[in-house]
């Protein structure tokens, strides 16, 4: 299975820590898609698991999953180098995905968290087309907001950087990582718990130094450098891991493979897609525009993210 569901035990675990009333959560959901309807500028969306996720990732919070929402289909509308030809088949993506890995692993953790694995896969790529790469990252988080169907107590990120290079490294540039930060961290409901950095090399401190003034404290204080992957399975279990890390997940290019398939059979979903965004020509008040979110004069800091 590509993404396992926690378990009924697990799942009353999980409803806890996202503050979830399985007595008052229609009632929620009723509530946001009524709201939803009443936005001139925000589309139909008539998807109840994705909305429940939104729900799930904001605590049930109302106010925090509209601002959420709005923001997932304004990124739609003002990145389109994220959210248009999202084909897994094009030539640009198909050499990102021989290039580069970012499976979700199939179990979870005891806490009920889904690990992420991202890593390149040989030393000898050339450097990644860095746009290409961020919209694979949130593809794949788009089908997870589809398939998380009970929901999950949150993601640990597990980065790999043992082929990281200054070639590599000089491809992101402010401009682009923004864009990305504010997307993954404004847009989508996703309670990020960890991340670990292993097979560590010194251009790693460079990297995290430059990521870490765009992320707000709480983030940068859940980015942990590991020397040894048995500092790593502190915090995730190594047998869930794949056999790469010696763990018991199986190779980790089969669980990429899954991935890939999965993201073709999605084709036209995501094509149908492409219109789910804001019409800022509609938005009561002032339009949304690109220098108001991504203008480099302003700080990750001074952006409510939650």
């Amino acid at each position: 299975m590509l993404l396992i569901q926690p378990t009924e035990e697990m799942s009353k675990f999980i409803r806890v820590e996202l503050n979830e009333n399985v007595d008052t959560r229609e009632k929620d959901l009723l509530h946001i898609k009524d709201w939803l309807a009443k936005q001139p500028h925000l589309p139909n969306f008539d998807d109840d698991y994705r909305l429940m996720t939104f729900l799930r990732g904001c605590k049930f919070s109302l106010e925090k999953t509209k601002k959420k929402l709005d923001m997932y289909f304004t990124m739609r509308a003002l990145v389109p180098e994220f959210f248009s030809n999202r084909d897994a088949t094009r030539p640009e993506m198909r050499d990102v995905l021989r290039h580069i890995q970012v499976p979700p692993l199939p179990g979870l953790t005891k806490e009920g968290r889904r690990v992420v694995v991202m890593r390149g896969c040989t030393k000898d790529i050339p450097s990644p087309n860095i746009p290409e790469a961020m919209k694979l990252v949130l593809m794949i988080g788009d089908i997870r907001l589809k398939e998380e169907k009970v929901g999950v107590a949150g993601d640990v990120y597990v980065l790999d950087a043992s082929i990281a290079t200054p070639a590599h490294f000089s491809k992101f540039t402010p401009a682009i990582v923004k864009k990305f930060l504010v997307c993954v961290q404004e847009a989508y409901p996703v309670k990020l718990k960890e991340v670990h950095v292993i097979n560590v090399s010194p251009i790693v401190d460079t990297i995290v130094n430059f990521v870490k003034p765009f992320l707000k404290e709480k983030i940068r204080n859940r980015i942990y450098v590991h020397g040894s992957l048995d500092k790593l399975y502190e915090y995730v279990p190594k047998e869930m891991l794949p056999e790469e890390y010696g763990g018991q997940a199986g190779p980790i290019q089969a669980i990429h493979e899954t991935w890939v398939k999965k993201l073709e059979e999605y084709g036209p979903w995501f094509k149908e897609q492409e219109s789910i965004k804001t019409n800022e020509a509609l938005r009561p008040g002032k339009p949304k525009t690109h220098d108001d979110l991504f203008g480099l004069d302003g700080s990750f800091r001074q952006l409510a993210i939650d």
